[in-house]
């Protein structure tokens, strides 16, 4: 017989049981209603838009003026690093470099640019004598945003202008990255010098990736021709590029004297005022930052953020990175006058800068002020600064106590009150989506390439084509012209004796410079960077002296 009270105990806990899941099932329908009624907000998506102004401005030293006479020349030591790890597209920084205008600063009053020239005709504030941007002598290592292969790490090109910015003059054949095909022969204006190095239009390539080696260059005016009077005066300086590498020493072209005065030749009032004919100005130099691309969002609560790319510094262990060293004013009694002795005398000289014609000014530096899409950025003093260290060296000095990477410029930015701060990656929004973001690689572009005929082909190349394939994956070709018989000088109606006198003197520095010689004093510290083997080659049989090789393509497969 059952037990009674087991039966009532069991049919209780069912009935309970029951009830349970009544009440379970109405608060269920009941709250699903309730959730029915209200809104699910999609997930935060941020707009994200790539700019090209994210970072301008000069981290700047500073020298006084030349002093009387020392206007002949200048050299220094310039570190040579991968700024970025990717050859980023639309990014341009030159690294410290330095310009030289002539010195016109007796002019107060005539205009030294032509009208229809572009800083005549667009840059009033420059008036009313013009004379910064009248011509300037420049170029350096950097990366520009008209290179066509990049490789991460940065190149040297000379460059110039003699007409108030209507063109640059940066190769044998070529402007400073502007086109694709070389410039009009009446715009020529460098004479290739040496018979060992490539000059390609894209510029000059290390070995490797340089981590902070140096590279010596230096632009000294030398008498390579006689000053000519008539209705266009020139005169008699050719201001020539040595460079000073662990693989390559000497003087690899230069700019004519003709380069600087045809701005003059409808123009009377500024005859004898160019860099032909006038002393240089050298006032120090800066990395310039021109161009630099930008991600920016915003995150939930309308604060813009942005990104740059990770811009590296080669700081050492006390978080100094030395930029600049070894600063030198020349005057003639440096080289020039030897030179002319040379050539007129034929007294050998080394090539060897003379430290009697050499003056060393004492650096100076001041805060840089960078902007973001033309906004003020704040508070970079407080990760690092500039300051010129022991040796008279203008670099940074990163701060101990900075929340910030050291040897690292910072790459996010946060707007507060029109000012544009730098924040840490770890003060980013995650919704922003900033961190994941990759900026655009650099595109395949058009070849060099040089015309099939006129001051090309009219003499006829020596030897050639010839090629060779560089660090940064392109391929060069180029040609072996007799120095005189090069494209530069064909526009020119000269005498046959001052070619052929122009010519024996060429040959007779391809004969006794040798490119392992020190011409630029050596660096006080640090070692120096190599260039690209590729770019160092040996003439043909025969054309052992008194030949050149001219760029005529340089092209990428990929």
């Amino acid at each position: 017989m059952k037990n009674p009270r087991s039966v009532l105990f069991n049919s209780a806990s069912i009935a309970q049981i029951l009830f349970f899941l009544l009440l379970l099932t109405c608060f269920l329908i009941g709250c699903k209603t309730k959730l029915a009624s209200v809104p699910i907000a999609p997930p935060y998506v941020p707009k994200i838009k790539l700019g090209s102004k994210g970072l301008h401005g000069y981290i700047a030293y500073d020298a006084p003026k030349s002093p009387a006479g020392y206007g002949l020349g200048v050299s220094f030591y310039t570190a040579a690093w991968a700024l970025i790890d990717q050859p980023i597209a639309n990014f341009q920084i030159g690294l410290p470099g330095t310009w030289i205008i002539p010195d016109n600063l007796d002019n107060e009053t005539i205009p030294l640019c032509p009208i229809g020239t572009l800083a005549r005709d667009n840059w009033d504030e420059r008036g009313p004598t013009y004379r910064d941007v009248f011509q300037t002598l420049e170029g350096g290592l950097g990366y520009w945003a008209g290179n066509k292969y990049r490789y991460g790490a940065p190149k040297f090109s000379m460059n110039a202008t003699a007409n108030c910015y209507d063109f640059e003059i940066a190769s044998p054949g070529w402007s400073f990255f502007y086109d694709d095909n070389t410039l009009p022969t009446e715009r020529l204006g460098i004479a290739q010098l040496h018979n060992r190095l490539l000059i390609p239009p894209d510029a000059l390539t290390f070995d490797g990736t340089p981590q902070g080696e140096f590279m010596g260059y230096s632009y000294m005016a030398l008498p390579f021709t006689d000053a000519v009077e008539g209705t266009t005066p020139t005169g008699n300086q050719s201001w020539t590029c040595f460079i000073n590498t662990e693989n390559f020493k000497g003087p690899i072209a230069y700019y004519l004297p003709e380069t600087w005065s045809k701005i003059s030749i409808d123009y009377p009032v500024i005859h004898g005022r160019g860099l032909d004919a006038r002393p240089g100005i050298i006032r120090g130099g800066a990395m310039e930052i021109n161009t630099v691309p930008a991600f920016e969002s915003v995150d939930k609560v309308g604060n813009v953020y942005t990104k740059i790319p990770k811009l590296k510094f080669p700081v050492n262990e006390n978080g100094k990175a030395a930029l600049v060293q070894d600063l030198t004013y020349y005057n003639k009694d440096a080289l020039f006058n030897d030179f002319l002795n040379w050539r007129k005398a034929n007294v050998p000289i080394t090539g060897t800068f003379n430290p009697q014609g050499a003056h060393k000014p004492k650096l100076s530096t001041k805060a840089p002020r960078y902007k973001q899409n033309g906004k003020p950025i704040i508070d970079v003093e407080e990760i690092f600064h500039t300051a010129v260290f022991e040796s008279n060296t203008f670099g940074l000095q990163w701060n101990e106590n900075s929340k910030f990477e050291k040897g690292s410029f910072p790459q996010y930015f946060k707007e507060v009150d029109g000012n544009i701060i730098p924040v840490t990656p770890q003060e980013l929004p995650e919704e922003t989506d900033l961190h994941q973001k990759e900026f655009p690689i650099a595109e395949k572009k058009p070849p060099f390439s040089s015309p099939t005929d006129g001051v090309w082909k009219n003499l006829g190349p020596a030897a050639g084509p010839f090629e060779t394939t560089l660090n940064d994956g392109s391929t060069v070709t180029y040609y072996w012209y007799k120095f005189i018989d090069q494209p530069v000088f064909q526009q020119f109606n000269w005498t046959q004796e001052k070619k052929d006198e122009l010519q024996y003197l060429v040959e007779k520095i391809h004969k006794e410079w040798p490119i392992d010689r020190n011409y630029i004093a050596p660096p006080l510290s640090g070692k120096l960077v190599k260039l690209d083997p590729a770019l160092i080659i040996n003439p043909p049989v025969g054309l052992e002296f008194g030949y050149v090789p001219i760029v005529t393509k340089q092209d990428r497969d990929y």
